[in-house]
């Protein structure tokens, strides 16, 4: 089957390496993990894979109860200004993570006042008569607040069609927390930037494994991708869309593409020493 995309490019396979202590979740990343944590290489245009002006990296790691990711981020404006929960938070400088499973795939985002928004998305094919969306009531279609998505920003239809989108869901368990290196909303000064510290326990992946709640081990893989988007103005106008900047590109603008995601690999003790391998992947796997 043909590749679409970036698809014909590597996409990167990290090995994730199991946390020597549970890290605090304060966004500081001051955890002596988090030390020994391989980090990405900064992220890159999503469209076109060219190095983005500002560093993005991020690391992970895991353990019996929680998968961890950790942001940096490069920011000389510190920007934020929505507080509320699940406000619109790609209108803003943000960072964000999007996790797959077979039929669904979870999107969580975060800007520097800490706002986080939350979705799910089951595709539309995966929901029938039956299945285990259709049987919880996590899931009902009438009760719950569903939109539904085909393409993003007018550019990409996906093949395997729409998506119902649950934006009332919360990741069970989550935990997130920024950390600034500057001042907020000031531009008069030049900011260092901020950190971000998430948790997402297992416990709450089974709307991402086919409602099955299942023990971490090594070996275990998941289809995921991180991104930061970045407000630009120029000459007192507010470009639109916003830059998006990815660990693994996409090819086109539009992050909702799980087949186009980095995987990671879960790692037992001591496994930081060669964190990466890439491989080529078609758009049938």
């Amino acid at each position: 089957m043909d590749t679409y995309g970036l698809m014909g490019s590597p996409v990167p396979v990290y090995r994730c390496a199991r946390a020597t202590e549970t890290p605090t979740i304060d966004g500081k990343l001051d955890d002596p993990c988090w030390a020994a944590a391989s980090y990405t290489q900064p992220f890159r245009d999503m469209v076109t894979g060219s190095p983005a002006p500002l560093d993005t990296t991020a690391a992970l790691l895991w353990d019996d109860r929680a998968l961890y990711i950790g942001f940096r981020v490069v920011e000389p404006d510190l920007q934020a200004s929505l507080t509320e929960r699940d406000s619109y938070i790609w209108l803003e400088k943000d960072v964000e993570v999007f996790l797959a499973g077979p039929d669904s795939y979870y999107e969580l985002e975060i800007n520097a006042l800490g706002t986080v928004y939350e979705a799910l998305y089951v595709w539309k094919d995966a929901y029938t008569k039956g299945s285990a969306f259709a049987r919880d009531p996590q899931f009902d279609l009438i009760e719950r607040h569903v939109d539904i998505l085909g393409g993003f920003q007018d550019s990409f239809d996906h093949p395997r069609g729409v998506r119902w989108v649950f934006r009332d869901w919360d990741f069970p368990g989550l935990r997130t927390a920024v950390a600034l290196d500057g001042t907020l909303n000031d531009s008069t000064d030049t900011d260092s930037g901020w950190t971000v510290e998430i948790a997402l326990p297992w416990s709450g992946m089974a709307a991402l494994s086919g409602g099955v709640v299942k023990t971490p081990a090594p070996g275990d893989r998941w289809r995921i991708n991180l991104f930061r988007f970045q407000t630009i103005e120029h000459n007192g106008r507010k470009i639109e869309p916003s830059a998006g900047w990815a660990w693994a590109p996409h090819g086109v603008y539009d992050s909702h593409i799980p087949e186009c995601f980095a995987e990671i690999e879960l790692a037992g003790e001591n496994s930081v020493d060669k964190p990466y391998r890439r491989i080529t992947r078609s758009r049938d796997g």
